[in-house]
């Protein structure tokens, strides 16, 4: 079967009900007002249009890492507010998203992961030797 294109008038009367959608969307999700680069701690700093403020590491968004301070500070945020924009970074970072702690594609955030895996810290270490202590890792086991 192939694809169906509307008429315009079927198009247009769409309309009404994507504008009243979209109205929703405005007052319900959240949007971004303003934002900036704080270099000073690194951080992106995220204003919303309900007055709300959240920040995140520059260093953890897809697009971002490794970028200099005056490319992150050239933050353009969409019409709608749904989104974050480095026109000379290529990168686009969606505000729902970054609200749930999303930085990237799924890929990205497997490889966040993995780096968070790979650390070391004197908790971590702790924390090995006392499960250590206890036997270890429990053994899976089979389904019957």
């Amino acid at each position: 079967m192939g694809k169906r294109y509307l008429s315009d008038p079927e198009v247009q009367a769409q309309i009404p009900a994507a504008r009243r959608r979209a109205q929703r969307a405005r007052v319900s999700e959240p949007r971004a007002k303003s934002a900036r680069y704080d270099p000073v701690r690194g951080l992106i700093v995220v204003e919303l249009t309900n007055g709300a403020f959240f920040g995140f590491p520059a260093r953890l968004a897809q697009g971002l890492r490794g970028a200099a301070p005056g490319r992150l500070a050239e933050i353009e945020i969409s019409p709608s507010g749904e989104a974050l924009h480095w026109e000379r970074l290529d990168a686009d970072l969606r505000v729902g998203a970054l609200l749930q702690g999303v930085f990237g594609t799924r890929a990205w955030m497997r490889e966040l992961g993995r780096a968070g895996g790979r650390a070391r810290s004197a908790a971590k270490t702790q924390a090995a030797r006392l499960n250590g202590a206890k036997g270890g890792r429990p053994r899976k086991r089979s389904e019957p």
